[in-house]
């Protein structure tokens, strides 16, 4: 995504200039909706963060995604319309989007940041455009998305959860040919199996566009709104708690236990995702973990990083051969890395199997330490299992080098996930 490629410097000048301009304008004019239709699915609605609110008066809110989420925008928006509809009730929101991650990062580090407060009590989490623009498969897109779900309704059973669908070029593109773009399709479908209400606003704004209602290089500014842009985008969620609570509060309502089917869409979906420290790792030679890892970059050209992945335990190595060993249980291993500009290919096996290759290379590595979570082997029988990982002589022919970081292991156990 282009706003990534400036680094974190500019992503914070951004940020800032960016609720600047959201406290002067604060919502886009009201305008019909040019299909004469809403682009939300109330589903099973939000009526228990509604009972927590009103009789209560003390909540939690969280808002999980990507770079858009962790933009001054359209988080604040919906601060401010819960805090009007509800100004008896001590809120406390705790925003943990993190640049370029989408739901397989999110499903495995949803405990540690989702819930490092406690359960929610109502959780928004945006996945589109990072699954798309990362190049997810159908298959990690729903397992990704259900196992932000599914483990969210496994932490609290009366958490009411908001799933949206930001907007980007490529999408646009697919919405405008006539397409449902197959990430949204999947979130969707997750959505529907556990009654989460949901935003299409990818279509919403490529509808408005197409009204001729503003324009996306002027108005709204790309992937990464403008202020305008986040506006519409409040606006939507504000419409979707219009619609869900357009009557008072019954006398006799109760909180009740959200929708979780006995079994996921997907058996072996994320749900039971973990980060795994470095330190369980056994290492041999030509690896080490360096407690305080921080880019050595050439001083012509600064490389961009982001908060969580640099200045934390990082396992490294950079010689080829080099090898280390992960036991672990589960269904499911990966490892999260910041992919910089000399980053290079990682060899694996499991369980005494052949070696396969996985290049660690991404579409921003020449601009930017990018955080990317790698599934190796998504698909294994539940049990234990024992990774063997070494770097590979090779290299992307775009990398400067074959260094190997390795942030988090992650550990799919749905097993002992759904035992909680």
């Amino acid at each position: 995504m282009r706003y990534l490629r400036f680094g974190t410097f500019f992503a914070g000048l951004f940020a800032a200039l960016t609720a600047i301009a959201y406290a002067v304008t604060p919502s886009d004019p009201p305008q019909p909706l040019p299909k004469g239709t809403d682009y939300y699915l109330v589903r099973d609605g939000l009526e228990n963060c509604r009972i927590k609110f009103m009789r209560e008066k003390k909540a939690r809110v969280v808002f999980m995604g990507g770079s858009i989420t962790a933009m001054n925008g359209w988080c604040l928006g919906v601060q401010a319309d819960l805090k009007s509809r509800f100004p008896e009730t001590t809120f406390e929101f705790i925003n943990v989007g993190i640049p370029s991650l989408g739901s397989t990062p999110h499903s495995f580090r949803f405990q540690r940041d989702a819930m490092k407060n406690g359960p929610a009590d109502l959780l928004f989490i945006e996945a589109a455009v990072n699954d798309f623009v990362n190049g997810m498969t159908p298959v990690e897109t729903l397992r990704g998305m259900e196992g932000v779900v599914r483990q969210a309704r496994l932490a609290n059973p009366e958490m009411d959860i908001v799933m949206l669908h930001f907007i980007d070029g490529g999408l646009m593109k697919d919405i405008i040919e006539g397409k449902v773009p197959v990430v949204i399709q999947r979130h969707e479908s997750v959505a529907d199996y556990y009654g989460v209400p949901s935003i299409d606003l990818a279509r919403e704004v490529t509808d408005r566009i197409q009204a001729g209602q503003f324009s996306w290089a002027d108005d709204f500014k790309g992937t990464h709104p403008s202020a305008f842009g986040h506006a519409i985008y409040s606006r939507a969620i504000t419409r979707l708690f219009d619609a869900i609570w357009n009557k008072p509060l019954a006398a006799d309502a109760k909180i009740k236990t959200c929708k979780l089917p006995e079994k996921p869409l997907d058996e072996k979906s994320y749900f039971g995702g973990k980060l795994v420290p470095v330190e369980s790792a056994t290492l041999g030679e030509g690896w080490k973990i360096d407690p305080d890892w921080t880019p050595i970059d050439p001083p012509e050209k600064k490389i961009g990083s982001y908060k969580g992945f640099v200045h934390v335990p990082t396992l490294v190595a950079e010689t080829p051969g080099a090898t280390l060993r992960l036991s672990f249980e589960g269904t499911g291993v990966g490892i999260f890395v910041p992919a910089g500009p000399d980053i290079g290919i990682v060899e694996y096996s499991i369980d005494g199997g052949l070696f396969v290759e996985k290049d660690l290379w991404s579409g921003w590595s020449a601009s930017i330490h990018l955080p990317i979570a790698y599934m190796l082997n998504a698909d294994l029988a539940p049990g234990k299992h024992e990774m063997v990982l070494r770097v590979s002589g090779k290299s992307n022919p775009k990398s400067k080098g074959t260094a190997v970081r390795i942030v988090h292991f992650l550990v799919n156990n749905p097993k002992s996930s759904a035992a909680n």
